[in-house]
């Protein structure tokens, strides 16, 4: 069902990566299967509630991302579905070689979970900010990625990764993150969600930047443009359909994320609407570098990753198609 063209409410929330730990405990206690490991960063990541309550299911591996990949894909097949976790820079960088060859190249129902993705982890700085992680996820052959954008979508999200089988990433974030979406609300892998309609020019977001996609929506919508919002959660496999549909639509789309510009989710819609329906695009993201120590709030200022940014950017779109 198309939203109507009103005021989206957002409301405070938890991080993402909080949301995670609460729906393993959950899974935990209606899922024997599930197992959890980690790599010295259960404080972290939130995974320590599911040790406390499931100590014989919980696996902690020490500082060493690689053997933990390795442990949780041979507990996979073993008939069990474990989940994985440390921050995102290490368990895709530290464990890609695992992940290729142990989860990807023989589809084990491995899940991969990263939290402290983007630059909004804030003061930890540039060597534990993964802004290639999607990147890294997508190129594994087989593998679902997911990116939830509150925490209703991450617990349902988790859920979901549960009940799928094969090997699986889901971003998630330190940083609190509006809530979006009602407790009502169904996800499906590989199916985007609209979440508001629009003529003009359509914003396809991921994690924190749906948010501020809809803040955009709104600026925009003030000044009589009119701009459809999609919830892209599922970066692989990605929702060609809606892609299409907003292209041929509205004609422009802006892309939003936390996350290098050369290589994430820009790219795939890029790839998806080039093989559909071809439309004037622009991209809101991070610009081939590094980012810096600093609080969050400051960096997706300096970096250009808030709603002011996607206005810009839907502006250049519309005044592109028009030529």
């Amino acid at each position: 069902m198309t939203p109507a063209r009103t005021k989206y409410e957002l409301k405070p929330g938890a991080a993402t990566r909080e949301a995670f730990g609460k729906a393993l405990v959950e899974l935990g206690a209606s899922n024997p299967q599930v197992v959890v490991l980690d790599a010295d960063l259960s404080k972290s990541t939130y995974t320590a509630e599911f040790g406390k309550k499931f100590p014989d299911r919980f696996f902690q591996c020490g500082i060493a991302e690689a053997n933990m990949v390795a442990i949780g894909a041979g507990l996979a097949s073993s008939g069990k579905i474990p989940f994985v976790s440390s921050f995102s820079v290490f368990v895709l960088n530290k464990g890609f070689e695992q992940l290729r060859v142990t989860a990807a190249f023989p589809r084990v129902n491995l899940k991969a979970v990263g939290t402290h993705s983007g630059i909004s982890i804030g003061e930890d700085g540039p060597s534990q900010m993964s802004i290639e992680d999607i990147s890294l996820a997508c190129s594994l052959a087989g593998f679902v990625v997911l990116c939830p954008a509150d925490e209703v979508s991450m617990m349902k999200l988790v859920k979901g990764a549960a009940a799928y089988d094969g090997p699986l990433f889901i971003r998630a974030g330190r940083a609190k993150a509006p809530v979006i979406y009602s407790a009502e609300q169904e996800f499906t892998i590989g199916r985007s969600i609209q979440l508001l309609d629009g003529s003009d020019v359509t914003l396809i977001a991921t994690g924190l930047l749906v948010a501020e996609s809809i803040r955009a929506a709104e600026l925009l919508e003030a000044g009589g443009i009119s701009a459809r919002v999609i919830d892209m959660h599922t970066i692989k496999p990605l929702d060609h359909d809606a892609v299409a549909r907003a292209a041929k639509e509205t004609g422009a789309i802006v892309v939003a994320e936390e996350h290098l510009m050369d290589c994430g989710l820009g790219v795939r819609v890029a790839q998806a609407a080039a093989a559909t329906h071809p439309a004037v695009m622009e991209f809101v993201g991070i610009d081939n570098t590094y980012a810096e120590s600093g609080p969050p709030d400051a960096l997706l200022d300096k970096y250009g990753l808030r709603a002011a940014n996607v206005v810009t950017a839907a502006r250049r779109a519309i005044e592109r198609k028009r030529k």
